[in-house]
């Protein structure tokens, strides 16, 4: 290798640049909304499930967006104090904590939902936009990926050390 060239980005990193720069320019998009990147994936995952007649609960909306339940409801009780969602006992499960979106939250979704799918726009432009085959393509390889299994393996001492005489 030449010393002025610098080794290709590996596919790993490519995706990490990547999720790192949507999820600033999405942070800052809907900043004035009061939202954060998270809270907005939060609160817009939590629409589209009450439009389809679902009070999720926090467990739920963890496993539906990926982030960690703990952090849901890090997100959940900061929603709340800003009257955007309401928190609910489930009545079938005493341990278990419901959510659903106020009406100030339902607005202020729609408001971050129309933003951030401007955003969307711009950055699947290169691939012809949101509804161009390349993004189709696109979309498809994404979600192969994140069905993919991941399992990290874990360096166990004994098999890892190198025996010393």
């Amino acid at each position: 290798m030449s010393k002025g060239s610098s080794p290709s980005p590996t596919p790993g990193f490519l995706v990490w640049r990547l999720a790192n720069k949507w999820r600033v320019a999405v942070d800052r998009a809907v900043a004035p909304l009061g939202l954060t990147h998270a809270q907005y994936v939060l609160v817009a995952s939590l629409l589209g499930m009450q439009r389809a007649g679902e009070r999720p609960s926090q467990r739920r909306l963890a496993d539906h967006t990926g982030l960690e339940a703990l952090y849901v409801s890090k997100l959940a009780r900061a929603l709340e104090s800003a009257g955007l969602i309401e928190r609910t006992r489930d009545p079938r499960d005493p341990r278990a904590v419901q959510l659903a979106l106020t009406e100030q939250g339902q607005a202020v979704t729609r408001q971050a939902i129309a933003v951030v799918q401007e955003l969307l726009q711009q950055l699947l432009e290169p691939l012809g936009g949101l509804d161009a085959l390349r993004t189709r393509a696109f979309t498809d390889e994404l979600t192969t990926l994140l069905a993919a299994p991941l399992a990290p393996t874990v360096p166990n001492d004994q098999s890892t050390q190198r025996r010393t005489p």
